[in-house]
C-alpha cells in the first residue's frame, strides 16, 4: 500500500498482519478500527473501497466476505483516477476492478450462484487491460485462470 496516504498505509499492516504473518483475526480487528476511523461506508471513497476489499478477505462466513466486496465495489465508482494519483496508488481506478470483480465471482461460487461468478468472471476479465504485466497483474489473471476452470468457462 502506498505510505503517501496515512489511512492506506494503516490498511496496509492491515494486510501484513493478514498475508505475511498470518494474524487473521488481528488484521480483521484493525480493520474494524480504522472501518469506525473514517466514518464507515461515508467514509473518503478510496478509503471505504480499499479497506472493505481488504476486509472482506479476513471473513469466516462467505456472506459476510460478499457484503464487504460489495461495498468496495459500490465505492470504487465514486472514485476518480485524479484521487488515486494523490494518494501514491500506481493504477487509475480502472485497474481496481479486475481484482474486485474476481472477489466477487469467488464469492458467489462458494455460495453456488455460477451465473453471477460467471458475469463477475467477465466483468474482472473486461478490464484486465487497465493493469499492466506486473507481478499484481499476474496474480489477478491467475485468480481468473482459477475461476474460470472451477466454472467450467474458457480461459
Amino acid at each position: 500500500m502506498p505510505a503517501d496516504d496515512p489511512t492506506l498505509a494503516r490498511i496496509g499492516q492491515g494486510v501484513d498482519l493478514h498475508h505475511r504473518q498470518g494474524r487473521r483475526e488481528a488484521a480483521r480487528d484493525l480493520f474494524a478500527r480504522i472501518w469506525d476511523d473514517i466514518g464507515g461506508e461515508s467514509g473518503d471513497p478510496l478509503h471505504v473501497c480499499v479497506l472493505a476489499h481488504s476486509m472482506a478477505d479476513v471473513q469466516d462466513d462467505v456472506r459476510e466476505e460478499l457484503t464487504w466486496d460489495l461495498r468496495a465495489l459500490a465505492a470504487v465508482e465514486h472514485i476518480t483516477d485524479d484521487r488515486v494519483a494523490q494518494a501514491g496508488v500506481p493504477l487509475p481506478v480502472a485497474g481496481l476492478l479486475p481484482s474486485l470483480h474476481l472477489n466477487l465471482g469467488e464469492c458467489y461460487r462458494k455460495l453456488g450462484d455460477l451465473n453471477r461468478a460467471r458475469g463477475h468472471l467477465h466483468q474482472a476479465r473486461a478490464h484486465m487491460g487497465a493493469l499492466g504485466g506486473d507481478d499484481y497483474a499476474q496474480l489477478i489473471r491467475s485468480g481468473l485462470e482459477r475461476l474460470a476452470r472451477q466454472l467450467a468457462e474458457p480461459s
